[in-house]
């Protein structure tokens, strides 16, 4: 037992030398309440043409078949709000692809993570995740105590909100285990209100197919001609369901320099208006952004215009 608090106390402490905000562990185990909800919402097709989402059904679900032997699942918390936002009156980019593509940022710091877990406690095995596996994150995050599973389905932290990456080390070490926390929704419906598309079909149930952000990333054809008029002018993402979330008024701004670009936050509604491949490939270069090409971005950008 010993042991096992000492191992859980070192791994907390590398979590915010590493700068990130919150760290929770949970034990690797199948997540029996998520499969049905999974199941469910792949069936109705709420996925759109997220057909990735279809892929590892059970992966997504134990840990135990992406990582053998493992035994806990380290959840953590990266702030990315940001300290300025875009110049009012322009298309709108979703404030986690303001600056660098946070898989790179946060990635490395996994990987400097697990180096120094190795070299600190021995021969241990694990890998690391940010929201580019089969990994339900949100789940994760909440099991281990880090918040709770929001009406808009995003993890909301009581002491910060929302804006945060998510990320996991799953290691076949044994720690010692955070729960869960309530949920502070409440009577709050102020993110089903707001939603443009009314995407957040019912509490916690967000139809994929119809939010802003799939519609201008994920989404790979013309965007239907039904959400003419509700873009709210979103060129890339959405962040309406925060922004309109009381538990973001705690929101503190990241100090993560690789998170800000400044070329991005005064770019002019002319500059928008004329945006070359060139100049997208040098103020995206790193960015998130680069994820929908030039060719959607500007599909994106056409139709907000035309509507």
């Amino acid at each position: 037992m010993e042991l096992k608090g000492k191992h859980t106390a070192l791994v907390k402490e590398e979590a915010l030398r590493l700068g990130f905000d919150f760290c929770g562990i949970s034990k690797a185990a199948f997540l029996e309440e998520e499969a049905p909800r999974l199941e469910k919402w792949l069936k109705e097709n709420k996925h759109g043409q997220m057909s990735y989402m279809n892929n590892y059904f059970d992966k997504r679900l134990d840990p135990r078949l992406l990582v053998d032997g493992s035994k806990s699942v380290i959840s953590l918390l990266y702030n990315y709000y940001p300290e300025k936002n875009q110049t009012t009156g322009v298309p709108k980019i979703s404030k986690y692809a303001y600056g660098k593509d946070y898989h790179e940022v946060i990635k490395e710091k996994l990987h400097e993570f697990l180096f120094s877990l190795k070299e600190k406690i021995g021969n241990i095995s694990g890998r690391a995740f940010v929201d580019s596996a089969p990994v339900l994150d949100k789940a994760w995050a909440a099991k281990s105590g880090l918040g709770w599973i929001g009406k808009n389905s995003n993890l909301i932290n009581k002491q910060n909100g929302s804006f945060f990456f998510i990320a996991e080390l799953i290691v076949d070490l044994e720690l010692e285990y955070d729960g869960a926390i309530k949920d502070y929704c409440g009577t709050c419906t102020k993110c089903i209100d707001a939603c443009p598309t009314n995407a957040i079909a019912e509490p916690y149930i967000v139809d994929g197919s119809k939010c802003i952000s799939y519609l201008t990333i994920e989404l790979k054809e013309e965007i239907p001609s039904e959400f003419a008029g509700k873009m709210d002018g979103w060129a890339f993402g959405c962040d309406v369901c925060q922004d309109v979330c009381p538990w973001n008024s705690f929101s503190k701004a990241h100090n993560q320099p690789l998170f800000s670009n400044e070329r991005l936050l005064n770019f002019s509604e002319g500059e928008w208006d004329e945006i070359t491949e060139e100049t997208f490939n040098i103020i995206f270069k790193n960015s998130a952004v680069k994820r929908t090409k030039y060719k959607g971005l500007k599909r994106n950008l056409q139709f907000l215009k035309l509507h």
